[in-house]
């Protein structure tokens, strides 16, 4: 027995030697070995983390709160020679005001109430962005009832391109064909492709042309405001062209034509009517957000979408959708705004109609508080107004001066009445606001009395005037 335990340990250290030798050779695994010693591993890799960069520089110099103010006792020898200027006539209201300290630095007869036209437009377009999301959308509906009764719901969009929308452009985002075809496809799946059609523009309420002259429309200087229409009831191509009197039955003819080419029969004309609660939704396509249509407007002092949106900002307020709301929502939020509004009387929100009077320092409080970095909802207004020499209605002003694209304004015309308001850049880098309003100008036609105000305010522009 113990010569077999004897045999068993030798061989076990035999094996156990041999396999020594060959893990000290690398043959077989083991920690033994004569080869050279590796290398270290390579440090295990860490991606690095994420470090601040250099400050960021703007491109876009920012005004230099140190420039000089232009001296008060000039600015006003310069106020002083605008108002007797014969071209104005014998009523001008004008303030000049320093953007930054919102000091008066020159003024003429400020208070009086005067015609103010389309500068008028900065209160609505104030009062709508600052109560109204910039974000939100006119959107039109196509409801059913039951089947084959159709009812197209204007959501206040008077801007419907007739065919295709452009999602470029503010003035026809969305199209009535493209809303029939997404009518028609629903139609196509339940096999109803004959209709009847209803329209309910019951959005807005009241007279759809208020206190303006029954020759308005016809001169195309306005349409009939109204909760749905194609291009603002234009009859043809062209800034002034004559406007239908009924902008949202001629959007509803529109619209069924549009069914027609998408393979849906509108049996009859369309009727007037209103859509139940629980109207099933074939479609729908959305306007161009306010914030835009906003800056439309003042860009190109359209009355119409005007008063749009001043009936948006009544609803807001809980009254009625009509000239008479507009006008009592606008003015209840100038003055929420902290703006002196003694004497200001509006007829309309874009100050087409007669009636309207504000004094030029109503308008200067305002362009101070829309300039104010503590009302940063209304930067909007005054970066949406014209640039002098550039753009809107001031394209073809200051064009032979040293203020082009100095002045942003909004511009104001009706018989005997021209007025400008907004903001301009000294030679010394001082910002400055001013309003001027003349609503006695002798005619015929403008160009005189804007010469005039182009002429004071493009002096502003270039003096020092210490």
């Amino acid at each position: 027995m113990a010569r077999v335990v004897t045999g068993t340990v030798a061989a076990a250290l035999v094996v156990t030697g041999g396999y020594a030798w060959a893990d000290i050779h690398d043959f077989v695994p083991g920690i033994l070995t004569i080869g050279p010693e590796p290398a270290p591993p390579a440090p295990f890799p860490t991606a690095p983390g994420a470090t601040l960069g250099a400050a960021p520089t703007s491109v876009v110099s920012t005004l230099d709160p140190a420039a000089p103010t232009p001296g008060a006792a000039e600015l006003q020898a310069a106020v002083d020679a605008v108002v007797a200027d014969p071209r104005l006539g014998p009523s001008v209201g004008v303030v000049v005001s320093d953007a930054l300290t919102g000091e008066v630095l020159a003024s003429s007869t400020p208070g009086t109430p005067r015609v103010p036209a389309s500068i008028q437009k900065l209160f609505t377009a104030a009062a709508a962005l600052s109560t109204l999301d910039p974000d939100s959308v006119l959107t039109t509906t196509v409801t059913q009832a039951a089947s084959g009764r159709l009812t197209l719901v204007g959501g206040g969009d008077m801007m419907l391109a007739a065919g295709a929308g452009d999602p470029a452009a503010v003035n026809g985002r969305a199209g009535l064909d493209d809303l029939a075809a997404q009518v028609a496809e629903t139609l196509r799946l339940t096999g109803g492709t004959t209709v009847q059609l209803t329209l309910d523009d019951s959005l807005f309420t009241g007279s759809a042309t208020g206190p303006w002259a029954d020759d308005i429309p016809g001169l195309g200087f306005a349409a009939p405001v109204a909760a749905v229409a194609v291009d603002t009831g234009r009859l043809s191509a062209g800034e002034y062209a004559p406007r239908t009197d009924d902008p949202a039955m001629a959007a509803a003819r529109t619209f069924a034509a549009a069914l027609g080419q998408h393979g849906v029969t509108v049996e009859g004309e369309p009727t007037r009517g209103t859509s139940g609660a629980g109207d099933t939704v074939l479609g729908s396509v959305d306007s161009a957000p306010l914030g835009q249509v906003v800056e439309y407007f003042l860009h190109t002092s359209d009355n119409t979408i005007t008063e749009v949106v001043g009936r948006l900002v009544a609803i807001e307020a809980g009254l009625p959708a009509s000239f008479g709301g507009a006008t009592q929502a606008v003015a209840q939020q100038l003055d929420r705004l902290g703006v002196d509004t003694e004497g200001l009387t509006l007829a309309d929100a874009s100050g087409l109609g007669d009636g309207s009077r504000a004094s030029a320092t109503t308008l200067a409080e305002l362009l101070a508080v829309m300039s104010s970095p503590s009302h940063p909802e209304l930067r909007t207004v005054m970066t949406g107004m014209p640039v002098a020499a550039l753009d809107g209605t001031l394209s073809d002003r200051f064009v032979s001066t040293d203020a082009a694209g100095l002045v942003r304004a909004k511009t104001g015309s009706l018989p005997g009445v021209t007025s400008l308001a907004g903001n301009l850049l000294t030679d010394d880098g001082r910002e400055l606001l001013f309003v001027v309003m003349a609503d006695q100008a002798p005619g015929p036609g403008q160009w005189d009395a804007r010469a005039a105000i182009d002429g004071f305010v493009a002096a502003l522009t270039d003096c020092g005037c210490r």
